[in-house]
């Protein structure tokens, strides 16, 4: 109950006492005038009074000239005789028949009126209503309707698959006996599976974009809280309002909140999110049908989800919604550049090419970022320069060019760097160089950053190695320019990817010859789904002794592959570190000219005579004579 019927309903209260008074008390339309009581008994000396009523202390009555009067009498016992003699006509009445004012009347029942006005406001909430007192129980799932900012299939990119598998949810919903005439039924629910960012929930909102009948959106976490049996009553509420509504959709995002595998209590109990989950199970699938209700739910996680939860019946087809290819990286690319005012230099193909392994949200991000520099920088347009930058910010991380550096570190960083370039360059199963630079970015003080020229699905043991040794090229640099007690702390991400690496090949791929092609990865369930302290190690001790020796083998092999190269391409180093120490970013194509071919990078803006003067003079060299 709002105010508005609150207001409504004191109104009304008050408009009844009012006529409840009125006709009650009719007499009170005459107005009485208050007469001293000296005055009343001269008045009865003088033969003027013709009538009164006595009610206890009170008197009224009325003259002979037609006054009405009142007055107060004190305990007077001759006053009816004084009256009677002057002939005056007496009426005598109870002080209980006396009729309370209309005040008074509100104020003898106002608590009353206060008490049944919070009752009905309380019996209101409990009835209905999804954020009422008593309202805990009923669904959260909204029933969604984008009359503006609608998205429709045209904005779902790079996802073909999975948009043909819901665009037939999707017809079948518009033309039923398209299928029905040849035996085929309605799916039960389909399950959208794949990495954050996506697009899992875009598709989403594009199925309620396109489809013509409700849809309802709720989160996996609304149907936990902290009453017992809550969750489950939202599941059943829920299903309900989806029957009333036939045919309808229903989509639960991150649906692994409640739908995580049973059996985390070890032992049983009652769990709360355990009943939910398994009033979810019944209401999809069970004795009672739900026919017309499909349910779409969305998740990154279904290594974690009840075996029971994604059966055909109740979850019909996963959707997987992966990161796109190039083509797709492209497609996505054109959808979100529209928003945006660009040059007619920005290739598309160029940036879905140089962004591998991106998902939608991060091409969407780029695109932002992009326009978010240009406007920095005042621009009208965005250019590729501007596309660029965003992506190497992106990739990454912002450029820290406040942060002060010694020429020892800088000397020291561009040679770490420069190990890694060179290495990467000289062996063949490396990818490309795409960028080198000595700018702080991030976290890292220097970056080498390579790129695939396609989209890689599998690798190759030589893939894996050449990764391990273009790891290990930065501390070998170091190791080699500046000696052994100067090596810095700044190759410790290098050193645990390459152990991380050198696991997998062992552990995962069965890369090893000694341990072969057998699974020796470690117990890494999660503890709260029951499984950790049931299952038994994958490994003896002694095979761990074997694993860890196979592992620094594999690293030690690494190491000095990149040894190797930089002993012989020692020239190549020292030409690349100068090179880093001057222009601070190289691109891969700089590198490639400055060391097959030995040509020099050109730049329009060259960098301060101080600047370049402070940097080659580190390393023993010359300026560049002022033109």
């Amino acid at each position: 109950m709002n105010l508005k019927n609150l207001m409504m309903w004191g109104l009304i209260v008050v408009l009844v006492l009012g006529l409840f008074q009125m006709f009650q008390n009719p007499k009170k339309t005459m107005v009485f005038e208050k007469t001293p009581f000296s005055e009343f008994l001269k008045n009865i000396e003088d033969g003027r009074v013709v009538q009164v009523e006595i009610k206890g202390n009170d008197i009224e009555g009325i003259l002979s000239d037609g006054t009405a009067f009142s007055t107060y009498a004190p305990n007077d016992p001759n006053l009816v005789e004084k009256l009677t003699s002057k002939g005056v006509s007496i009426t005598a009445s109870p002080i209980e028949d006396k009729m309370p004012s209309f005040l008074g009347i509100l104020l003898s029942w106002f608590p009353m009126l206060l008490l049944i006005g919070v009752w009905i406001f309380f019996m209101r909430q409990m009835q209905g209503g999804k954020g009422g007192a008593m309202g805990f129980g009923k669904s959260k799932a909204k029933l969604l309707s984008e009359a503006k900012g609608k998205v429709t299939f045209n904005d779902v990119a790079g996802i073909d698959e999975a948009k043909e598998e819901v665009e037939e949810i999707i017809e079948f919903l518009k033309d039923p006996q398209k299928f029905r005439k040849l035996g085929g039924r309605i799916p039960k629910g389909a399950l959208l599976v794949g990495p954050p960012g996506t697009g899992k929930t875009l598709l989403a909102r594009a199925i309620a974009g396109e489809s013509n009948v409700p849809f309802f959106t709720i989160s996996g976490s609304d149907f936990v809280e902290m009453f017992v049996g809550v969750g489950a009553s939202r599941v059943r509420d829920m299903m309900e309002q989806g029957k009333k509504n036939a045919p309808c959709i229903i989509f639960i995002d991150e649906i692994d909140a409640v739908g995580r595998s049973r059996g985390a209590g070890l032992g049983g109990g009652n769990d709360e999110r355990e009943q939910t989950l398994n009033q979810l199970l019944v209401e999809m699938d069970g004795f009672d049908t739900n026919e017309g209700v499909i349910i779409i739910a969305a998740t990154n996680r279904p290594d974690v989800l009840d075996p029971a939860l994604l059966r055909p019946g109740r979850f019909d087809r996963q959707v997987v919604v992966s990161n796109p290819d190039i083509v797709g990286r492209e497609a996505i690319l054109k959808v979100h550049i529209k928003k945006i005012n660009i040059g007619p230099d920005v290739k598309l193909r160029t940036i879905a090419r140089g962004t591998p392994g991106f998902s939608g949200a991060d091409l969407a991000n780029l695109c932002n970022e992009s326009a978010l520099l240009a406007a920095r920088k005042n621009k009208r347009i965005v250019t590729m320069s501007d596309v660029e930058e965003a992506k190497d910010k992106v990739m990454m991380g912002a450029e820290r060019r406040s942060m002060i550096m010694t020429e020892d570190d800088k000397k020291l960083t561009a040679y770490h760097e420069g190990g890694h370039a060179v290495v990467a360059m000289n062996e063949k199963a490396s990818d490309p160089i795409h960028k080198a630079t000595i700018i702080p970015r991030g976290r890292a003080l220097g970056v080498v950053w390579t790129l695939p020229e396609r989209d890689k699905y599998s690798h190759t043991r030589e893939y894996l190695e050449a990764n391990i040794s273009k790891a290990m090229g930065g501390r070998v640099a170091e190791e080699m320019i500046f000696g052994h007690d100067k090596v810095t702390s700044g190759a410790s991400s290098d050193i645990e990817m390459a152990t991380k690496l050198a696991k997998d090949m062992v552990t995962k791929y069965g890369m090893s010859k000694d341990l072969g092609p057998l699974s020796y990865g470690a117990n890494e369930d999660e503890v709260f789904l029951g499984r950790q302290i049931t299952r038994q190690e994958h490994m003896s001790e002694h095979t761990a002794k074997k694993v860890d020796t196979e592992v620094k083998k594999i690293v030690d092999e690494g190491y000095q592959r990149a040894k190797k190269i930089l002993t012989e391409k020692l020239d190549d180093l020292h030409k690349l570190a100068k090179a880093l120490l001057v222009y601070e970013t190289l691109s891969g194509e700089e590198i490639k000219n400055l060391i097959l071919h030995n040509i020099d990078p050109k730049r329009t803006e060259d960098n301060d005579d101080k600047e370049e003067s402070s940097a080659l003079g580190s390393l023993g060299l010359k300026p560049k004579p002022a033109l």
